[in-house]
């Protein structure tokens, strides 16, 4: 048998575990699609929490979840955590991660803002700052950065949001 026909099957089987990777999405009452009645920010009449989501595939060794909330369609605040990052403590290679209040620095249970959202003035928020655009359809993502304790990122995936 020639060597090669050994080596494509390791190479494959090898990659796989890499090709599944870390996974973030909503739940419920968030579908990932169109950011659900109330959860807007309070300009536009809501009370807006950040969504609950799930992880699985969390690498070892990861202490924290950080997520930066992004609205895309508004270059201002499109990356980074332009509408703030929130650091979820984690155990275990998946989890249930719940809503946490908007505009506040006060969260539950270990959750802590790691940058408060960029807005300014009527806009400013010492947290997360829930979507904001008066429903012109913006499109709203979130990078989820799975951190060591020695704060390095040992993985990434985005979250889909939804549209506001």
């Amino acid at each position: 048998m020639k060597p090669f026909a050994f080596v494509l099957p390791l190479l494959f089987a090898t990659a796989m575990p890499a090709l599944a990777g870390m996974n973030a999405n909503v739940t419920a009452p968030w579908d990932g699609k169109k950011v659900p009645a109330g959860q807007q920010c309070t300009l536009d009449g809501g009370k807006g929490k950040t969504p609950p989501f799930q992880v699985t595939g969390i690498p070892d060794g990861t202490v924290m979840l950080v997520v930066e909330y992004n609205d895309k369609s508004y270059s201002k605040l499109s990356s980074k955590g332009g509408h703030g990052t929130i650091g979820y403590p984690v155990k275990g290679s998946s989890g249930a991660f719940p809503a946490v209040p908007g505009l506040s620095s006060k969260l539950p249970g270990g959750i802590r803002v790691i940058k408060k959202a960029r807005g300014t003035g009527d806009y400013a928020s010492a947290g997360y700052m829930p979507p904001c655009s008066g429903g012109k359809g913006n499109k709203y993502q979130a990078d989820v950065k799975a951190v060591n304790a020695a704060g390095k990122v040992i993985a990434t995936t985005k979250m889909e949001l939804g549209r506001y």
